[in-house]
């Protein structure tokens, strides 16, 4: 193991420095995981063999290897590597950056200008990397949690390559965690399913998986720790989760999707997912209600009032008790009969409004409470339904100047199925008037 740890540090600093730092790779080769930005036929792969590096935004997890992988591709391309944060740097710290670039260019130096948590930059930020970038003073390479195509400017991503880095597999952390034995120089006193829980609690980042393997080997263990004894000894990883972030907005996608493919298993998965995540069950309670108007509406009409009644239940219950509420509102919502026509005949009829303007009503349906208006033919025609012939006089009640369009589309699911039925019912009889 010794190649891959700093060679001229000596024992006795190596025992002090955090585990994760000596560790870190000292090749691209060295680097666990990320096959699909770091193999053979991997984009950064083609670039260097290519000796043509360009820009890069790192999107990815945290612990997955971002910092590292920038800081190797400067060794492999002989360039200077500055590090900053987007967190602690304005710009009087990127004017200084910029300024000992173009000074390093002019002695024949490059510069890789890694910038962590570049999201956090504002637009105006954002924009001053580009005269650097285009004129060859820095090759930037970000790093972000966050979905470039959101928090990015247009500019930086057009003239930069996104890369996306995944978290780490199980075997990906084993592997780390074999490293982190060799390198500590004995085993860790796990038993097999500790050893499985230890990886686990990690949650696929590797910088949070040695910090684990530091507590457990700086442990005064008899023997072997079992899962139980392990648990008492770690706190579990908190998931990844931020209510503003990709996360949220990815969590909530697969919860609604989940929903709409009628599988209540998954649904209360996610929905779960997002109540460890710290989500605010209120949110999740109007997101629950939305779906039952969207994806349900009319094929069962009692599944929005069941939602409405999950949500005052929580309301009245309270957390925890009241979350189990919302979750049979879930479970509900996902074997209910699914029909999203009301939800496309709303939009249509939104749309048809839109492109009409401001065409009048038929003067027929108006109303006529003056002399005026009566001889302006207002209300001149009008069919009452109740006094027609099966309470239904097919009369036409859109615009005179506007065809006629097709909304409301029931589908054969549901109560939709008698809506449909009605809806048939009244278009042969309205046709049956016509003629």
């Amino acid at each position: 193991m010794a190649d891959l740890f700093d060679s001229g540090a000596a024992p006795a600093e190596n025992l002090h420095r955090p585990l994760a730092d000596r560790l870190r790779p000292k090749t691209l080769a060295e680097v666990i995981g990320q096959q699909k930005v770091l193999g053979s036929e991997a984009p950064l792969t083609a670039m260097l063999a290519a000796g043509s590096l360009s820009s890069l935004i790192f999107w990815g997890p945290p612990g997955v290897g971002k910092t590292t992988i920038a800081r190797l591709l400067a060794d492999e391309t002989d360039l200077h590597f500055v590090q900053i944060s987007a967190i602690f740097s304005g710009v009087p710290e990127l004017r200084k950056v910029f300024e000992a670039a173009k000074l390093r260019r002019r002695t024949g130096q490059g510069t890789l200008l890694f910038v962590d948590e570049i999201h956090r930059f504002n637009k105006a930020q954002q924009d001053g990397f580009l005269p650097h970038m285009e004129d060859g003073t820095i090759l930037l390479v970000g790093a972000t949690t966050e979905n470039p195509s959101f928090e990015l400017n247009a500019a930086v991503l057009s003239r930069a390559q996104v890369l996306v880095l995944e978290r780490l597999s199980h075997e990906d952390l084993e592997q780390l965690a074999q490293r982190a034995e060799g390198e500590l120089d004995k085993p860790l006193p796990l038993e097999p399913e500790a050893r499985e829980t230890l990886l686990d609690m990690a949650d696929g980042d590797g910088r949070a998986l040695l910090n684990l393997i530091e507590q457990v080997a700086a442990s005064k263990v008899a023997g072997t720790l079992d899962k139980a004894a392990l648990a008492k000894r770690l706190m579990r990883r908190a998931a990844q989760y931020d209510k503003g972030g990709d996360a949220h907005y990815n969590l909530i996608s697969a919860l609604h999707k989940s929903v709409r493919g009628s599988d209540p298993d998954a649904a209360l998965y996610w929905f779960a997912r997002m109540l460890e995540g710290g989500e605010d069950p209120r949110y999740l309670a109007r997101r629950i209600t939305r779906m039952a108007v969207e994806d349900i509406g009319l094929a069962d009409p009692q599944a929005q009032a069941f939602c409405l009644q999950s949500w005052e239940t929580y309301e009245r219950l309270g957390s925890p008790e009241g979350e189990l509420a919302l979750a049979q509102a879930v479970t509900y919502l996902a074997l209910a009969p699914k029909s999203n026509a009301g939800y496309v005949a709303y939009k249509g009829a939104r749309k048809a409004a839109r492109e009409t303007g401001s065409e009048p009503p038929p003067k027929h349906i108006l109303n006529a409470p003056t002399k005026m208006m009566k001889e302006q033919g207002f209300g001149a025609g009008y069919a009452y339904d109740h006094d027609a012939e099966d309470g239904f006089s097919g009369q036409d009640y859109f615009p005179e100047t506007m065809a006629r369009p097709t909304l409301y589309q029931p589908v054969e699911r549901g109560f939709e199925r008698d809506l449909k039925k009605r809806l048939d019912y009244f278009s042969g009889l309205r046709a049956k008037r016509k003629t």
